[in-house]
């Protein structure tokens, strides 16, 4: 086991504890939880559970002002209504189209909903969950290979990643992706180790379970996976193979049952797939979930470009750009130098070295990301880059730890340089990020004071220890540069836990940076502008529906109270960015919610009493109308175009079917230009076809009066777009 420090003599025994009595009966399995095992050192288990509840209190600070992704928490809230929804992963309890990812997240979630009820902590406690599992899973896997100084460093850095506490405060779906690769990776290290097969073929388990989390993203570390364990794996070559094709035959099949189950079933028998162009799951993986992400077509939206709405330009230094810098960047200069030395270090190990083979894994992890988000030309969020830190945090904690040992043991001319020039590039590093934001407050201000001071004790405290031969000074100045190196990550990290905003739909941590579309670089808390909001239903009268920065609340009870929802950025992982100009004004009174609709709160009242036991409340043009108002009424709404409205989902025929077996009245048409409005044939059809509902029908004098001119003006029922009843007598 390798440790920061050499192996202790007779006068450093102390440090560990003695083997507990063979008698100790059931309290002494109670002890080693708090303790850890007598061969580790005393702070070693203490360090772990203070960084688990350091990681735990960013997570899940303040959990009631969280909003969440409106996207996802609809798709959730339906399935607490509804199995085929909740197996579906559907949008709406009606199972009419379901979300453009697949379920496991949305089912990790709604099982806790279903155990616990719907509402903000609910939905929050699996991301809180599987957020400080991936630290302490972590911790454990740098620890078994490399010692307890790396493991504590690796964890300290993954949980105050700033990307990743912005990410974990939210419902989409990466987190629980991050643990599911995580466990992953646990597997096949213990493979390497043993050379036997079933914790490679778990670990083949787990990346499939990842991938029904979100498809193609969970394969990006499969090619750093394989090389590993065909490389240094015990056994004969031969009997490598044959483990690895076992271990692929458990990774399509924990992948694709879903698949094959969905598209077995009939179309008419199940929701329609978002997000895909023929109704199949296998075109949403290999188009808008896939090659779409990379290559920037794709098939449900057409090209992205260069993906620059949210994380800037493509290209090979898009991780240092003013949007993602402060997200993940930190510690990337300390990783790669780590990577490169510990693999120069380990070069001439046997072929079986088990730090070596981590040493690929965690590099593998590290550049395949890397490469994937800087390059890709598709839509791309700053939040994916959270998939990426466990592979940095491992590196500058294993790697740190094996040019420690180098530095103080090996020859000056040979690497008497390299930690000190690692620890100054990434102190550089985070001084110009921390200089990027200095005016936005004190505490970026002290942050970069801490970086150069400790910075600079560091190098230096490094460079005489080296030579002066003092291992006090060498310790202390190792000490000094991880607080160099994790100042800045800190200091965004707790504007992300404790701020007063947040963004549900691209949340980030720090200031605004003032990059992407709409302001989507960044914000105090969580991003820039404010995106689809976390769905605060009423519980009686006089609720509100959450805005920007206010929590899911309780379930929906569908008292359509005066209520404001403002307008939203795309959700997560579809379309790249456009605000939704609006499902036609159809109205005055009460708030608006969704999309920049005009749907509204007295309207949902209306609706409801008027449903006539129809199954869908309502239907609207896009994913996000739907999400908001089934948020707030509590009743299946439908997305007739999926998010950015060009979805096949709602064809004319269907919709005639469905208005003439009673299961739909109402329809919303929305003129919205950009692929994002009403079909126009449907459009077409339901004015010509239907009844418009004045805006007078809903609306209170109060609140009439309340309204904006344009607003009110646009009430009339003679005006293209706008609310419509049909009927089965309207279908011929």
């Amino acid at each position: 086991m390798t440790t920061l420090a050499p192996p202790p003599t007779s006068s450093q025994g102390s440090r560990h504890r003695a083997a507990p009595p063979a008698d100790g009966g059931l309290a002494a399995p109670a002890r080693g939880l708090f303790t850890g095992p007598a061969e580790d050192p005393r702070w070693t288990r203490p360090a772990l559970w203070a960084i688990l509840v350091l990681a735990t209190a960013l997570y899940a600070w303040n959990l009631s002002s969280l909003t969440g992704n409106t996207f996802y928490n609809a798709a959730v809230y339906s399935g607490t209504k509804s199995w085929k929804a909740f197996f579906f992963g559907a949008l709406d309890s009606g199972s009419f189209i379901t979300v453009d990812k697949p379920p496991f997240a949305l089912w990790v979630m709604g099982l806790s909903a279903r155990v616990f009820g719907y509402g903000t902590w609910q939905l929050m406690l699996p991301m809180v969950a599987v957020g400080t599992g991936s630290v302490a899973l972590l911790h454990r896997l740098v620890k078994r290979d490399f010692g307890p100084v790396a493991a504590t460093i690796a964890a300290l850095a993954l949980a105050l990643t700033p990307i990743t506490v912005a990410i974990t405060r939210d419902t989409n779906p990466d987190p629980i992706l991050v643990f599911l690769m995580l466990l992953g990776a646990a597997g096949l290290l213990k493979a390497v180790r043993t050379g036997r097969l079933m914790p490679l073929v778990w670990s083949a388990v787990a990346i499939g379970f990842a991938f029904n989390t979100k498809m193609m993203q969970a394969y990006v570390v499969l090619p750093a996976f394989f090389p590993v364990y065909l490389w240094a794996a015990h056994g004969s070559l031969g009997r490598r193979i044959r483990h690895l094709a076992v271990a692929t035959v458990a990774l399509v099949v924990s992948s694709a049952w879903w698949m094959v189950i969905v598209d077995l079933i009939p179309a008419s028998s199940r929701p329609y797939i978002g997000g895909s162009t023929d109704n199949t799951v296998w075109d949403l993986v290999i188009g808008y979930n896939g090659f779409g992400r990379i290559f920037g077509a794709s098939s449900s939206v057409g090209s992205q470009g260069n993906g620059a709405s949210f994380g800037g330009e493509a290209g090979i230094y898009r991780l240092f750009n003013e949007i993602m810098g402060g997200q993940i960047s930190w510690l990337i200069p300390f990783a790669a130098i780590a990577l490169i030395a510990g693999l120069i270090l380990r070069g001439r190990a046997p072929r079986t070295d088990a730090q070596r083979a981590a040493l690929v894994l965690w590099g593998g992890w590290f550049v395949l990301h890397y490469l994937t988000f800087a390059l890709a030309e598709g839509t791309f969020h700053p939040y994916y880059v959270t998939a990426m830190a466990p592979g940095i945090a491992a590196l500058a904690g294993a790697g740190g730890v094996l040019l420690y040992r180098a530095f103080r043991a090996g020859s000056a001319a040979k690497w008497g340089w390299v930690l000190p020039a690692a620890v100054a590039a990434s102190a550089v590093r985070a001084i110009v990020l921390l200089q990027r934001v200095s005016g936005s407050g004190t505490l970026y201000t002290v942050a970069e004071t801490v970086v150069g001071v400790a910075g600079t004790v560091a190098v230096l405290g490094l460079l005489a220890g080296r030579f002066l031969k003092r291992q006090r000074l060498l310790g202390f100045a190792a000490l000094a540069a991880v607080v160099a190196l994790l100042a800045g990550p800190t200091a965004y990290s707790l504007s992300a836990a404790t701020g007063t905003s947040s963004n549900g739909t691209n949340p980030t941590a720090g200031p605004n940076t003032g990059g992407g579309m709409g302001g989507m670089g960044g914000g105090p808390s969580g991003g820039g502008s404010k995106g689809t909001t976390g769905g605060e239903a009423p519980t009686g009268t006089g609720g509100k529906s959450g805005t920007g920065g206010q929590s899911m609340g309780e379930p929906p009870t569908g008292n359509g109270s005066s209520s404001t929802a403002e307008s939203g950025t795309k959700p997560s992982e579809s379309q790249a960015g456009e605000s939704q100009a609006g499902e036609s004004q159809a109205g005055g009174g009460g708030g608006q919610m969704g999309g920049g609709s005009q749907v509204t709160s007295d309207m949902i009242t209306y609706l409801k009493k008027h449903q006539d036991g129809a199954t869908w409340l309502l239907a609207v043009a896009t994913d996000q109308t739907a999400s908001s108002i089934i948020l707030e009424s509590g009743q299946p709404v439908i997305s007739m175009g999926g998010w950015s409205g060009s979805d096949n989902a709602m064809t004319l025929a269907k919709l005639k079917s469905l208005v003439k077996s009673g299961k739909l009245h109402y329809i919303m048409i929305s003129s919205t230009g950009g692929g994002q409005g009403t079909d126009s044939e449907i459009a077409t059809w339901v004015a010509q076809h239907g009844t418009a509902v004045k805006s007078s029908a809903y609306t209170s004098s109060s609140s009439s009066t309340s309204t904006s001119s344009s607003t009110s003006s646009s009430s009339s029922s003679s005006s293209a777009g706008g609310l419509y009843r049909l009927d089965a007598s309207d279908v011929s």
